[in-house]
């Protein structure tokens, strides 16, 4: 095999979810799916976790190449450095059988080695156990002795009190005994991998649930290119095992649905309202929806991020943490807007002062609208949880809230055009086509959160107001679009 399709344990990993992933992956690299700005955050989570845990560490050594292409150079540096007697490696690789590895962490005391492989998640999962087994399987058959294998995740219990102790953040768990059960089948699977990237054209594999377990795969562009832009794999609701039931059958299009299907009464309606071309619209029960609203009417909305390292004192491990919030409010029905926004500066715990801008602006009596509640109600529950002084207030605002997603879930209104969705990015453009997302620089809620941190580490005084200016104007539109839904249905009745 050319020196170019040497295996890695990311490949590896790739083969064991799809060889024919593996095998584009190798041959035909350039033609992969973009990956998406929330993808490449997950790296870089992965990345910053891995260089945190090394301070477990004292005095170690980066063997790491200067460029992921030059990955014998890293090899070399990793050969001098275990030499010495005592030595601690970050970044160290290993080469066998045209295979490499890049270990994390490497603690090397006479002629044993311990090996730490650092994990931004918060288990221990078959994934992590399968990318553990075939560094041990490199490792070992490049002749070193490994007296233990370690994986280091974050501890998901751990609450940050004080200055962040990197101990209680992290846990470290053996898996020797695991992974050493695994080699056999390490050893068959590299002989397997190896006979894929041999052959001339990539394997004839069909899609499958493997497409997005466990990770979603980088050539869906390309393997899923024949399935119609709306198929049976946007029925709302529909189980993973029913989509591909149908799609093994030779079902893709929704007009080729046996009527006899097992399909829920919402999900028939999703299927009749596209091959009808008609929309639904259920008047009494939007009516009775529209009369819980009680004036003043909140149109509330937040955004968070997820520090995988806590931040601030009394929080979690990938918490969510409220840094902004935007308020619509309208005293009666023919009064004038009013608009309220917060957006906390970065660098301090944003909790308590969102807290304190936005619990005075709700009157007491008035509904607070929300777009899905689950998530503002978490937000807010962990906020009274957390900082117990606000209890009273939170509980007040919370008794008050009306998800205003609930008449789009249970299909009181659907249009073809909605294609199964019931996110407000899809219904806006329904309902209300002059008002849209696209013309921001922010387009959804975790590109807020990527905005958001952005500021964290932004010395430029331009891009920070730019970056502030563009998440204000994201979350005000959410709001006002909560508010322009409400109208229009009140147009339909």
């Amino acid at each position: 095999m050319a020196k170019d399709y040497t295996l890695s344990k990311s490949s590896y990993i790739k083969g064991l979810q799809c060889e024919k992933q593996l095998y584009l992956y190798k041959h035909f690299y350039d033609t992969q799916d973009k990956y998406s700005e929330m993808q490449l955050a997950i790296f870089r989570k992965g990345t910053s976790t891995g260089i945190l845990a090394q301070s477990l560490f004292s005095e170690g050594t980066d063997a790491s190449s200067s460029s992921h292409f030059l990955y014998k150079e890293g090899i070399e540096k990793t050969n001098a450095l275990m030499q010495n007697q005592n030595q601690t490696i970050y970044e160290a690789s290993f080469l066998f059988d045209e295979l490499l590895i890049i270990a994390d962490i490497v603690v090397k005391h006479g002629d044993l080695i311990n090996v730490y492989e650092v994990k931004s998640t918060t288990s221990v999962s078959d994934v992590i156990l399968n990318d553990a087994a075939i560094q041990y399987h490199v490792i070992t058959n490049a002749g070193y002795k490994i007296n233990d294998f370690f994986i280091i995740h974050i501890n998901k219990n751990y609450v940050r009190d004080g200055e962040l102790d990197i101990n209680s953040l992290f846990v470290i768990k053996s898996v020797k005994n695991k992974i050493k059960s695994l080699q056999k089948n390490v050893r068959s699977n590299i002989i397997r991998f190896n006979n894929v990237l041999n052959q001339d054209k990539a394997p004839q594999m069909d899609i499958g649930p493997h497409c997005t377990n466990p990770y979603s795969c980088g050539f869906i562009g390309t393997c899923w290119k024949e399935i119609p832009e709306y198929s049976v794999f946007n029925i709302a609701g529909l189980s993973q095992e029913k989509k591909f039931d149908l799609y093994y059958k030779g079902i893709t299009e929704l007009k080729n649905i046996p009527r006899e299907y097992s399909l829920t009464p919402l999900q028939w309606l999703q299927v009749n309202s596209e091959l009808n071309n008609e929309k639904i619209i259920k008047r009494n029960e939007i009516k009775t929806f529209l009369s819980g609203l009680r004036y003043p009417l909140h149109f509330l909305d937040f955004e968070s991020f997820q520090p995988a390292v806590p931040l601030f004192n009394k929080s979690k491990p990938y918490q969510q943490i409220p840094f902004q919030f935007s308020l619509h409010v309208q005293e009666r029905e023919d009064s004038p807007l009013k608009h309220y926004e917060f957006l906390c500066e970065p660098g301090i715990d944003p909790r308590t002062k969102l807290a304190d801008a936005l619990i005075p602006l709700i009157n007491a009596g008035g509904s607070v609208v929300v777009y899905n509640k689950i998530f503002e109600v978490n937000i807010l529950n962990k906020i009274a949880v957390d900082f117990p002084e606000y209890l009273e207030d939170i509980e007040k605002i919370l008794n008050c809230i009306i998800d205003l997603m609930e008449p789009f879930q249970k299909r009181y209104y659907y249009s073809p055009d909605l294609k199964g969705s019931y996110s407000i990015k899809s219904v806006l453009p329904s309902l209300v086509p002059e008002l849209s997302y696209s013309r921001l620089a922010i387009k959804e809620g975790g590109e807020a959160s990527l905005f958001y941190e952005q500021l964290w580490i932004e010395e430029d005084y331009r891009k920070i107001e730019s970056v502030k200016e563009s998440l204000l104007r994201y979350c005000e539109l959410d709001t006002l679009a909560m508010v322009k839904i409400v109208e229009r249905l009140k147009e339909l009745i």
